[in-house]
């Protein structure tokens, strides 16, 4: 049935990550009752207007359009059909015999009866690649490949050459629907699969730790930071403009229509000031840090959209800061720079809180969420839990987040303990899941 089409394109879509919506849906569907199937261009652009919205959810529309709609077989004689609608009406009875379809070498009744065939093993329901074949067999059996290999096995024993000839014939032809069978599959699995193996990926990698990460999952990494930096954006960009409409303001909204029978024209909202969001990082940056540093920056410099004000310094001995290095270079160079320049030194978190009194002291203020990403790990110096005690006291919150876990906290040069009666939170931290939800918390005190 048409309706089934779209169905089925608009799963691949939402498979794929891009968001339609139950009325984008609707809107898509009164709009293919206008133009119909016939002009494919202009089918793609309606829906592509429709349905997608971003430039990463327009690419995704027009790679899964192509992939989607050229595996529909139309007959000559229903250009305006659904593809499946007319392949539907041609044959009712099922997706075809094999036999039948390979001594017709019809091509248009093979593309059809191949499209029947996926609907009947559910093809729109495969997920992984290793899926493939064993959705070409339950293709191959709708098909009747079992009526094939009966004939073929009663050629064999008839132990004549024209038997044998024939049974030939018949294990090409076999190979040969089996390919095509395989190949439609694959289309499947690109159309409806690959963006929920892509997510599964994302998944398994959101909760992978940071320090054990290869470096070929850099790159993927890297394309997931960019990603949920986009949720984070988009989520706290709309609570912002919700919160900044403020709550009914039910007695001045009475007053403004008494005009009008107490029917209320005009609305008037109770407004509630809000900061606007600020965060100062400060980052351990030695080599057992550093990793997760990395991905830290990377997530956090991504928020330029609700998060304006971003300030990071980096130490290991002496602390500097970074926020220029980050803004002006490619983000990869530029974390490669700062580890090599600022985290060869020993660790000494007492001295880079000195070095913020003497000359960052103006970054903090009320509006500030202070995070620091550190082991608290001092080699054995003074912490000067004094300092960070006063800056606490400067700041909106303060956030610690380290890759230890809690146990190890206090052991050895640990001077965790001492740091936690002034934070608001102190978390471990081992996954850019982790570091997700913490912003994601952080970003939630503004909005």
């Amino acid at each position: 049935m048409a309706e089934q089409v779209l169905t089925d394109f608009i799963r691949a879509l939402r498979s794929a990550d891009v968001r339609v919506s139950t009325g984008e849906a609707i809107d898509a569907a009164e709009a293919v009752k206008l133009i119909g199937y016939a002009d494919r261009q202009r089918l793609s652009d309606t829906l592509r207007c429709v349905l997608a919205k971003s430039p990463s959810e327009k690419l995704a529309h027009d790679r899964l359009f192509d992939l989607y709609f050229s595996r529909q077989a139309i007959p000559p004689n229903s250009q305006s059909e659904a593809p499946e609608q007319a392949a539907s009406e041609d044959a009712e009875d099922g997706p075809g015999d094999m036999l039948d379809l390979m001594e017709s070498g019809d091509e248009t009744a093979i593309a059809m009866a191949m499209e029947r065939a996926g609907q009947e093993a559910g093809l729109q329901d495969i997920r992984f690649s290793t899926q493939v074949s064993y959705f070409a067999q339950q293709m191959m059996k709708s098909l009747g490949v079992d009526r094939l290999e009966s004939e073929m096995m009663q050629a064999f024993r008839e132990r004549t050459e024209e038997g044998q000839a024939y049974a030939e014939d018949l294990i090409e032809g076999r190979k040969a629907m089996f390919a095509r069978a395989r190949e439609h599959a694959k289309q499947a699995f690109e159309t409806y699969g690959a963006g929920a193996t892509l997510a599964f990926r994302e998944d398994v990698l959101a909760e992978t730790a940071l320090t054990a990460l290869d470096v070929r999952d850099l790159a993927r990494m890297q394309a997931l930071v960019e990603k949920i930096a986009k949720r984070l954006a988009t989520k706290h960009s709309r609570r912002r403009r919700k919160k900044n409409r403020g709550q009914l303001d039910v007695r001045k909204t009475l007053r403004a229509n008494a005009g009008f029978d107490g029917v209320p024209f005009d609305i008037a909202w109770k407004q509630t000031k809000r900061d606007r969001a600020k965060i100062v990082a400060v980052c351990d940056v030695s080599g057992s840090v550093a990793r997760v540093v990395r991905f830290f920056l990377m997530l956090l410099y991504s928020l330029n959209e609700v998060v304006p004000d971003i300030e990071s310094f980096a130490f290991s001995g002496r602390l500097e800061n970074v926020g220029d290095t980050l803004e002006t270079d490619d983000f990869v160079h530029a974390m490669d720079k700062i580890i090599n320049d600022i985290g060869m030194s020993s660790t000494d978190y007492g001295q880079s809180l000195s070095d913020m009194r003497m000359n960052h002291w103006d970054a903090l203020d009320r509006r500030t969420t202070l995070i620091i990403l550190g082991d608290g790990r001092s080699n054995y110096g003074d912490p000067r839990v004094d300092l960070f005690r006063e800056a606490a006291a400067r700041v909106k919150r303060v956030i610690w987040l380290t890759p230890e876990g809690e146990s190890l906290w206090g052991s050895g040069d640990s001077e965790l303990p001492r740091y936690r009666p002034h934070c608001h939170t102190m978390k471990q931290v081992t996954t850019v899941k982790d570091l997700e939800r913490i912003l994601d918390e952080a970003l939630s005190r503004y909005s």
